[in-house]
């Protein structure tokens, strides 16, 4: 029998690796009323562990600042294990950039509004994220960067008039 060269994917696990909660100015903060300034760091990224294994990690950090005081500081690594084998290259990268971040970032949300609420601060979700849209910023910023580096050849190649 030929092997089976059809695509295959499958999310094998998902879990959480990195996870802190800071609440320097407690319990002040919980006199003042609560109007929070958020700010919100976000990212994915991928790496391959093998030749079918790939674990994809999606990383929040929340700092959320009351009265010029933070309130809370929340850092959650959201990571799952994929196996991915017979995906074309040309997929493969959109899958490992916007797919699976889709799919590990329920899983994030509720984390953050856990550790929030646990802090003792009102529930904080998460807005949902449009990975595809932001993998699709990233791929064209990486097309005007290596744009613009091949400018300065192109100019000089251009110059004999």
């Amino acid at each position: 029998m030929a092997d089976n060269q059809q695509p295959q994917f499958a999310l094998q696990r998902i879990y959480l690796k990195d996870a802190s909660f800071e609440a320097p100015n407690t319990p002040n903060a919980f006199t003042k009323a609560w109007k929070p300034e958020i700010q919100l760091d976000l990212n994915s990224s991928a790496r391959k562990l093998d030749e079918q294994h790939y674990e994809v990690s999606v990383k929040v950090t929340i700092t959320a600042k009351n009265e010029e005081e933070t309130a809370f500081l929340v850092e959650i690594v959201q990571c799952g294990l994929f196996a991915m084998v017979n995906i074309p290259e040309n997929q493969l990268q959109p899958m490992l950039g916007a797919m699976c971040p889709n799919i590990l970032f329920p899983y994030l949300r509720e984390t953050v509004d856990s550790f929030v609420t646990k802090g003792g601060f009102p529930a904080l979700m998460l807005a949902p994220i449009n990975f595809d849209a932001l993998y699709q910023q990233r791929v064209q910023q990486a097309q005007q960067q290596a744009e613009a580096a091949a400018e300065p050849a192109a100019d000089n190649a251009e110059t004999t008039h």
